[in-house]
């Protein structure tokens, strides 16, 4: 089933509710969606063009999600924390059409069009003093039709990687030319990988503009869930919301788990849980001693998947976690070809050898990196497709990820990954987070740097540097002990726990005509 067929057969159920209201049924969600796909058609956008959406977390996502992929289009998210700069490469990249914006995001947008008279631009609450050339979004649905398209194609989402490493790239699949209740793909996957039911109430506490909470909130409606939508993480809201909206699944990232965990135990314990089935997890490795204590504190109902835009996934619940610590499990369809490939020969290595991770494409649609064929070639190899990730595999089939190739430091002709370290530091006690990066060395190319947020109240001197520096030889091989360690306010991460390691490390690699990573 999709959006349509569940706004039929029950259209007074509530389809998004946000933190803090409002709510809308799948009756009026349908309704809005099929007016929003009129209006792209009155603009001349057609099946196979971009809508680009730059929105905070809102019901208006939702309508212009529904929109389009019920047209044949594609639907490039934007993160609305970025410089207008980098907004205008990816609507100018994307080759967008029409950008949906509105409130905090509607100055950056502004900037981002001025170069690209080509786009519509579509604002949420512009009202009847719209600015010129900007189309109201409310008016521009209301004043079209409620009756489905004449010719529903499914859509799909473009999304862009997030830049840690460069300029983001647009991932790009084939799109399937079919109607939408025939793709089976995402609520699939959501069915028979996370256990979400009809009926289910799923909590989404992360930015939209990112990969799997949309796909997730809004596939939810092909299966006829709730999504349960904040505006923005906080650990103790999480929670109240976990109790009042009797969540019955959820998602989350590391890096929100840890910010729950430091919340005082009478805070902790004081929701009532009972409800929680089932909570996904993903985008970021999670610490061994964080899942520990998630799974000590919620019990065996935590989910890990790890993926990507690009290609496949694995699957490993908290039973199988706890005998096997660190891994991110088997893949998800019992079918999917996985294999972990030597870094230069692209050669099978054995169990327990590292290597990089392929698998075969998700569906059966190529995928591509947008006007970049070099870097499309790069990530296919044999029929299968990675995402970058350096890892390897047990007796049993497991997967376990040791980094990303592109963080690997190479220093006097030795790989090393930062994950581990960043892994060992993160369990000091002090260390509320931290990253670890390649610098130059001249006698050996690079050598290992830590930059960590301390935990607050955390006395920081030259005392505390020395401490963790012991606790890393304590537990790490010499070689691998970073050879400074700096202390910083605050990492450069995003809402969804992506760490931006780009903005530490680049600027210890300027003006050098080379760099190893």
């Amino acid at each position: 089933m999709y959006l349509g067929a569940h706004a039929e057969a029950d259209p007074d159920r509530l389809a998004m509710v946000m933190q803090d209201g409002p709510s809308i049924t799948y009756g009026q969600l349908e309704e809005a969606s099929n007016r929003f796909a009129h209006g792209l058609a009155s603009l001349g956008i057609e099946a196979g063009d971009v809508v680009a959406v730059m929105l905070e977390n809102s019901i208006e996502w939702g309508v212009a999600w529904w929109g389009t992929v019920r047209s044949g289009m594609y639907l490039t998210p934007i993160n609305w924390h970025l410089v207008p700069e980098e907004v205008e490469y990816i609507l100018a990249n994307s080759e967008a059409k029409v950008l949906v914006t509105g409130g905090k995001t509607v100055e950056a947008a502004a900037r981002a069009v001025r170069h690209l008279p080509r786009i519509t631009v579509i604002e949420v609450g512009a009202g009847p003093s719209a600015a010129p050339g900007v189309v109201d979004f409310e008016g521009f649905v209301s004043e079209q039709p409620s009756t489905r398209i004449a010719k529903e194609l499914a859509g799909a989402p473009m999304f862009y990687s997030s830049g840690t490493t460069g300029r983001p790239k647009g991932i790009k699949a084939k799109l399937p030319s079919e109607h939408p209740s025939t793709v089976a793909g995402v609520p699939y996957l959501m069915v028979t990988n996370f256990g979400m039911r009809e009926g289910d109430h799923y909590l989404n506490p992360a930015p939209l503009y990112h990969g799997a909470p949309a796909t997730f909130s809004f596939g939810a409606h092909t299966i006829g869930a709730t999504s349960v939508i904040m505006r923005k993480f906080d650990s103790e809201q999480a929670l109240r919301l976990l109790q009042d909206e009797s969540i019955t699944i959820s998602q989350w990232v590391p890096t929100m788990f840890q910010r729950m965990l430091r919340l005082p135990d009478e805070v902790r314990h004081g929701y009532d849980l009972s409800a929680h089935r089932v909570a996904v997890h993903a985008a970021a490795p999670c610490p061994p001693a964080v899942k520990a204590a998630m799974i000590d504190w919620w019990g065996p109902i935590l989910l890990e998947y790890y993926g990507s835009s690009e290609c496949g996934a694995t699957v490993i619940t908290s039973e199988e976690w706890l005998k096997r610590p660190g891994s991110v499990g088997r893949p998800w369809n019992a079918g999917t070809k996985m294999a972990v490939l030597d870094v230069e020969t692209r050669e099978p290595v054995g169990p327990g050898e590292e290597g990089l991770v392929y698998f075969e494409p998700l569906g059966t649609h190529h995928i591509e990196y947008l006007k970049d064929p070099e870097k499309t070639a790069s990530i296919h190899h044999a029929g299968m497709v990675t995402a970058g990730d350096i890892g390897y595999v047990d007796d049993e089939g497991y997967l376990y990820l040791t980094d990303r190739l592109s963080n690997m430091i190479i220093s006097g002709g030795v790989n090393i990954y930062p994950q581990e370290i960043e892994f060992c530091l993160g369990e000091h006690p002090s260390v509320a987070d931290v990253a670890v990066f390649g610098v130059p060395n001249e006698e050996f190319g690079e050598e290992v740097k830590a930059v960590v947020e301390v935990v607050a109240g955390t006395r920081v001197d030259s005392d505390l540097l020395a401490t963790l520096a012991s606790y890393c030889r304590a537990h790490l091989a010499g070689f691998k002990v970073p050879r400074s360690i700096e202390v910083t306010d605050a990492l450069p991460r995003d809402e969804n726990g992506k760490l931006y390691k780009r903005r530490l490390r680049d600027p210890y690699w300027e003006n050098r005509s080379s760099q190893v990573i």
